[in-house]
């Protein structure tokens, strides 16, 4: 009998502690008190934390890039009032859904790109352009960004991106048609190209 008074006390224990987030997620939201919310998401790829400021996503990070860290270096570089708060990245979540389905060829979101500069956030900017089942080679990043000699900054913009998925980096490949390297590892970037070749 006390397993299942246990188990019960649990259950309402773990739906009062979700309802006192959510109530302090909008709370916070409603006094000015949220800068970045997050969420985390399942995907074919792994769990995805989302994080989104008032201007857009901010920040798609993969498991393997320890999400404790990314949400510190988020407080760093954006602001320390971080919390979780699904309910702004609704939208993105579904974007991301309708994507992993082969149902969605191009993402709809706004962005913000507080978390790259210079070079770096134009070739982010500029991914979009690489359609959907389509790969161009570092070198042909380069001249699509008006700097040809720039393929190992291009490298390094792709490694930086603070928006994979969403930024399609994974459409990036070396030269000879190697797959290259991935912040989500080469089998989430190998997993992403098949997805949108199959579609």
């Amino acid at each position: 009998m006390n397993d299942i008074t246990d188990i019960l006390s649990a259950t309402v224990a773990d739906d009062a502690l979700a309802g006192l987030r959510a109530r302090l997620a909008e709370d916070a939201a409603a006094d000015g008190l949220l800068d970045v919310a997050y969420t985390t998401v399942d995907s074919p790829v792994g769990g995805l934390l989302l994080a989104a400021t008032e201007r857009g996503l901010v920040r798609v990070a993969y498991a393997r890039e320890d999400h404790d860290a990314v949400l510190e270096k988020l407080a760093t570089a954006v602001s320390p009032r971080v919390l979780r708060a699904p309910r702004r990245l609704d939208r993105a979540a579904r974007e991301l859904d309708e994507y992993f389905a082969g149902r969605r060829t191009a993402f709809d979101l706004p962005l913000d790109h507080a978390l790259s500069h210079g070079f770096r956030q134009l070739v982010q900017s500029r991914l979009p352009e690489i359609g959907y089942g389509s790969t161009l080679s570092y070198t042909q990043v380069a001249e699509l960004v008006g700097n040809p000699a720039a393929v190992r900054a291009v490298g390094t913009a792709c490694a930086t991106n603070p928006l994979p998925v969403v930024v399609p980096c994974h459409r990036v490949v070396k030269a000879d048609g190697g797959i290259g390297q991935y912040v989500g590892g080469v089998e989430a970037k190998a997993a992403l190209l098949q997805l949108e070749s199959a579609s």
